[in-house]
């Protein structure tokens, strides 16, 4: 039975060892929530158990706990892709088989894999409502992502046609090329880092199931066409926050007026609006808010 304790993990083999035999509980502790972090410390790479139990627990909680109402599974990974990627994915498929509960994962983008996401799309498996990848990239140019096959999210999608999808991207301008070459299921989409004018275009051609979409920055060149194709094509999308993004007047007004009234989140930071021939700052929130159907400024710059 497992007990509600968190347990931490260091670097060192006995601690690793311990973290390994909380795992060999799981297969008679159904959980509702179930966080596990990875160390990138290669003395892990030498224990015996690794083999078995694959995993390294950080916190644990039964489903008799009453402090936690969701289910939720969690890894980070800093280890040799090539190695462990396997391991992971073997250790996030056993932990699956025996908590029937499970709705909630999230892993780095580095975990995932074709072969995750035909095994989890499977009969035997849970149907997930969340699953959230973080695309991390701290060194540009010495991180290589891999591609997931167009088959594979179709199976995932099909097996758990109701999950929000969540990426965040922390990723260079050079380093999108594996991304939104084709149709991807994302339902929550998030740049923490510039984005490309031909990066947010195909998101527009890719992402039919968008719902929010949050942009830090894209540089100096307008997002006038991308944001027309995303409000054309990405029909389910209700929240939208804009960075340092430069948009025309005339395009904003007209990607809102496309959107509608589903639009329940809008943001965007005034310095960043161009003033055209169509509309001024002054006649722009005017023209949003009556297509949103409620009162809407666009943000402001702190003054201090």
């Amino acid at each position: 039975m497992c007990s509600e304790d968190s347990s931490s993990v260091d670097s060192s083999k006995e601690s690793a060892e311990a973290a390994c035999d909380i795992l060999s509980q799981l297969v008679n502790c159904s959980l509702k929530t179930l966080g596990l972090i990875s160390t990138a410390r290669p003395s892990f790479m030498d224990l015996p158990k690794i083999m078995s139990f694959y995993i390294f627990a950080y916190y644990v909680s039964s489903v008799n706990s009453s402090s936690y109402s969701f289910r939720h599974l969690s890894f980070t990974n800093m280890f040799d892709f090539f190695f462990f990627n396997f391991l992971f994915s073997v250790s996030i498929l056993c932990v699956a088989d025996q908590c029937h509960g499970l709705r909630e994962l999230a892993l780095n983008y580095h975990l995932l894999s074709d072969e995750l996401l035909l095994a989890l799309s499977s009969e035997k498996h849970v149907r997930l409502e969340h699953l959230r990848i973080d695309v991390v990239s701290e060194n540009p140019g010495q991180t290589q992502f891999h591609t997931i096959q167009k088959s594979s999210w179709d199976a995932f999608i099909k097996h758990s046609p109701k999950v929000n999808l969540v990426m965040y991207f922390f990723l260079y301008e050079e380093e999108f090329d594996p991304f939104f070459r084709y149709e991807t299921p994302v339902t929550h989409l998030y740049f923490g880092r510039s984005v490309s004018k031909d990066v947010l275009g195909r998101v527009g051609m890719t992402c039919p199931r968008l719902v929010e979409l949050v942009v830090c920055a894209n540089g100096l060149r307008p997002l006038d066409e991308e944001l027309i194709r995303i409000a054309e094509r990405c029909k389910y999308l209700s929240a939208v926050g804009l960075g340092e993004c430069e948009v025309s007047c005339s395009a904003f007004v007209e990607f809102v007026k496309m959107c509608g009234g589903r639009l329940s989140q809008l943001s965007i930071m005034e310095e960043v609006l161009i003033p055209d021939q169509k509309y001024s700052l002054e006649q722009i929130h005017w023209e949003v808010s009556k297509h949103l159907g409620r009162v809407w400024f666009p943000d402001m710059m702190p003054t201090w």
